[in-house]
């Protein structure tokens, strides 16, 4: 795009020479004078120019007094008196009916000839001089019309504006109702500013090599097929939510310099039947007029999800021709045309197996959660755009956010300049970094929740035993913070881990972090004799990790070296008998119950320490890792901990969550 057209006012339009979009022709305003026009002329033929009214005594006194002209009876009903004076003779225009100078209304058995002839008698006045009043029917022709076409337009034009929100407002394909069936893709071409490019995507180098193949593919195809390759037809990206899927799409399209169709999905679902499937066919017929391009659809879950599940009717049946016609359409075109179709789901796994295959989708393009260098990159994109004070370093805060993705770094990013513009400072500074994760983890300090002494006391002692259980513990993950300072919806306290950067997971750390997740409910036990509903979350989690550990990762000698991971997510039923269901529940309890006892043996050993961590909450209220320092001494266990240990053939991903009393998990 030139200087010319970047500069061009958003009303011009290209294709008329420049001239405004506003100043089209539009018939409805041609319609509408013409009403106005209309309904005009009428109210001033029928009622003429403003006539003042006179009441009977006036007029009898004019009567008397010669200055009488006319008398007309218009329609038995209205009384045109017309004076003698030249005055009145100007005001009259020629090209409508007199303009009489005085009206008055007279009733149906009201004899008007009688009583002009006795006031006129009664004056002496000569009878070759008597005025009689003379009778007159006009019929306003255009008001008998206008009655039985103006209700009749009025309904057209209601017709008219309700078709035209049904079919989506204004102008352009889909404006109308008979257009419902067209596509609403939005296009991005060389015309069309688009900001994202691939140096605005960071942390997914692996992914944008594989979409700028792509990219190169359309820009120069006969370095490919010129060795006998053939162009992909289809390319999906696949990771959670936040990861960067819809961002990588946005800067193929600043990058790719060939047209670029966006939609979502949900585009295509409408409550017509037929609808989603001719939208599919019109976003690839405009795709094949503009090829080489490329048709983006985000979320297309929401359209290929696996047919013939749940056996229901109706709108199901609607998703699925939409879903028909979209296979048909990937596999119709042909692959020397240039038409690329890029997708984007974080559910792949409901998506239909006829979807997926090569030749439909060729390339799955995996993205996932960034590591540590990842993160740096995502921080440094992000605080371009921030004024910083000096000390901040994007690699400590990638440390700090282990499992983050994308865009819950770019909330904490912007965050942190929230709390600082709050504060009033010039300049976001690493404290305001601490404060936006702690809002981001926890979520908002309560400040005004009253908590009595007795539970509060309660919950200090249940937060130091995570942290002394964690810091005594080998393969637990580094303590980071713990506060009692309440946080979020119902989050009295929490512990703050650091968890290390792995891929796999033995089980001496499976069974560590299991006995650290304990160490809240087994210091309410050791100090007070009792528990409390407190440790509500970390049953919850140990109790999942149990479970994994013996049905899903065959970590238990008993029940031996079987999953039944992918088993339990097919039906409704269990993949494995009443006795081994017995088994997995005795040695879940089993397991459960050795980590219990053996937290509270720890704490006991660690008694002292665990009293001091307690009362230095009690008094600070906040405790951060130099601080645990002073008061235990430093971490037996301290090593690297973004050491990673990763297996070509390991798949097991477990981050360690923060403990926290609320009942939820905060990552």
């Amino acid at each position: 795009m030139d200087n010319k057209d970047k500069n061009k006012p958003k009303g011009m339009d290209k294709k008329d020479g420049g001239k405004p979009e506003f100043s089209k022709f539009n018939s409805f305003w041609l319609y509408g004078l013409i009403a106005v026009v209309l309904i005009a002329l009428n109210i001033y033929n029928f009622t003429g120019a403003k006539t003042d009214d006179i009441s009977w005594p006036a007029f009898s006194q004019k009567l008397v007094n010669q200055e009488v002209k006319d008398v007309i009876i218009v329609n038995e009903r209205v009384v045109n008196v017309y004076t003698n004076k030249e005055a009145s003779k100007e005001e009259k225009p020629s090209f409508s009916q007199p303009r009489a100078d005085f009206n008055f209304t007279v009733t149906k058995n009201q004899n008007l000839w009688e009583q002009m002839e006795e006031i006129q008698k009664d004056a002496n006045i000569p009878k070759e001089e008597w005025i009689y009043p003379s009778s007159e029917t006009r019929t306003n022709y255009l008001a008998e019309i206008l009655s039985w076409t103006l209700p009749i337009i009025i309904i057209v034009a209601i017709w008219l504006f309700i078709m035209r929100r049904v079919g989506g407002g204004g102008g352009g394909p889909g404006a109308q109702i008979f257009n419902i069936g067209k596509s609403r893709a939005t296009l991005f071409d060389q015309n069309t500013q688009v900001n994202v490019t691939f140096a605005d995507v960071a942390g997914l180098e692996e992914a944008k090599e594989e979409v700028m193949e792509v990219v190169d593919f359309l820009q120069n195809p006969k370095k490919y097929t010129a060795l006998g390759g053939k162009i992909p037809k289809g390319v999906l990206l696949v990771g959670p939510p936040g990861t960067g899927k819809t961002l990588l799409a946005k800067a193929v399209a600043g990058e790719a310099g060939v047209p670029f169709f966006s939609m979502s999905g949900s585009d295509f679902v409408e409550m017509f039947v037929g609808v989603g499937a001719s939208r599919v066919r019109d976003v690839f017929k405009q795709a094949r007029e503009k090829a080489p391009c490329i048709i983006f659809i985000d979320e297309i879950d929401a359209i290929g999800r696996a047919r013939g599940k749940g056996g229901m009717q109706g709108g199901n049946d609607e998703r699925e021709n939409t879903l028909n016609q979209l296979l048909v359409e990937m596999d119709g075109f042909s692959t020397d045309k240039g038409v690329i179709l890029m997708a984007a789901t974080n559910r792949p796994d409901v998506l239909d197996s006829a979807l997926l295959r090569p030749g439909r989708f060729d390339r799955q393009i995996g993205i996932d959660r960034p590591d540590l260098v990842g993160r740096e990159a995502i921080f440094n994109v992000h605080l371009k755009s921030i004024k910083l004070s000096s000390g901040i370093n994007p690699y400590a805060l990638a440390e700090m956010t282990p499992g983050f993705a994308g865009a819950e770094i770019a909330n904490v990013c912007n965050e942190a300049a929230l709390v600082a513009a709050r504060r009033g400072k010039k300049a976001v500074d690493m404290d305001d970094f601490n404060h936006a994760l702690d809002r981001v983890i926890g979520g908002l300090e309560k400040k005004n929740k009253l908590i009595s002494p007795k539970e509060k006391n309660i919950i200090a002692y249940h937060e130091a035993g995570h942290a002394v259980c964690g810091w005594f513990l080998e393969n637990a993950s580094p303590l980071v913070k713990v506060t009692i300072v309440p946080r979020g919806v119902g989050t009295l306290g929490y512990a703050q881990y650091l968890p290390k950067e792995e891929y796999i997971t033995r089980t001496e750390a499976l069974l560590d972090r299991m006995c650290m997740t304990f160490g809240g409910r087994a210091a309410e036990k050791i100090i007070f004799g009792k528990i409390s509903t407190g440790a509500q979350s970390d049953l919850d989690q140990a109790t999942k990790m149990a479970y994994s550990m013996i049905s899903v990762f065959g970590m238990n000698d008993k029940v031996g070296q079987v999953s039944f991971y992918g088993m339990q997510n097919e039906g409704f039923t269990k993949p494995y008998s009443d006795e081994t269901a017995s088994m997995i529940d005795a040695e879940v309890r089993k397991l459960v119950n050795s980590q219990y006892e053996r937290a509270q043996a720890l704490l006991l050993e660690r008694r002292d320490e665990l009293e001091k961590l307690a009362q230095m909450l009690l008094d600070k209220e906040v405790l951060l890792k130099s601080d645990v320092e002073k008061l235990i001494g430093k971490r037996p266990y301290e090593d690297d901990p973004h050491k990673t240990g990763v297996d070509s053939e390991g798949d097991v991903v477990l981050n360690t969550p923060t403990i926290s009393d609320n009942g939820t998990e905060d990552v």
